[in-house]
């Protein structure tokens, strides 16, 4: 049986083939779901996403399975036990924004009655298909994520910048950037 083509960027370790064809690039309506990639995604800045995978267990379990409603009641005792967990990225600012963001994310979901409703509102509720050939040709930000970081910022998102919510906007399939010879191109 011939093997299927996938995105090149996945290519040679089995963590990131496995993330790349069961989740990368799927659309993700769930709030649960969505928040725990944005935070994944803020301790990902300055770092390689597969080193973020790799620790994913562990900031599922530091993180209380990323229940956003428990993250946002976390107290300065928390913070420090975080802060010496080896299993995660420990970054004191990146902690900190993460309980910021999960209070300010249910902010949101009180706005719009879903955050999903809110972040899919910047596509109009559905992917946007890219044609990209090669992995590489996929921009680093857009117009919609210079908006959207623009947006959450303003609402005192931290760490959301345009390359960090253009890379959430991939992994939750907001936009699909699949190679077009990728086997989940037409799939996602």
């Amino acid at each position: 049986m011939a093997e299927k083509h996938k995105c090149g960027w996945c290519l040679g370790d089995a963590l990131y083939e496995a993330y790349h064809d069961q989740e990368w690039g799927v659309p993700v309506y769930d709030d649960a779901t969505i928040f725990e990639f944005l935070i994944l995604e803020t301790f990902q800045a300055g770092l390689s996403w597969i080193t973020i995978l790799r620790k994913r267990e562990n900031f599922r379990a530091a993180f209380d399975k990323f229940d956003y409603k428990k993250i946002a009641t976390y107290k300065l005792d928390k913070i420090d036990a975080l802060l010496q967990d080896a299993g995660i990225i420990r970054n004191k600012l990146k902690v900190n924004a993460t309980v910021t963001n999960a209070q300010l994310f249910m902010k949101v979901q009180e706005e719009f009655g879903s955050f999903s409703n809110y972040i899919w509102g910047f596509v109009d509720g559905k992917p946007i298909k890219n044609k990209l050939k090669n992995y590489k040709d996929a921009p680093p930000t857009t117009a919609i994520s210079d908006a959207l970081s623009k947006d959450l910022k303003k609402r005192g998102f931290k760490f959301v910048g345009s390359t960090v919510i253009y890379a959430h906007m991939q992994a939750t399939g907001m936009v699909n950037d699949h190679e077009i010879g990728c086997f989940r191109y037409n799939e996602v």
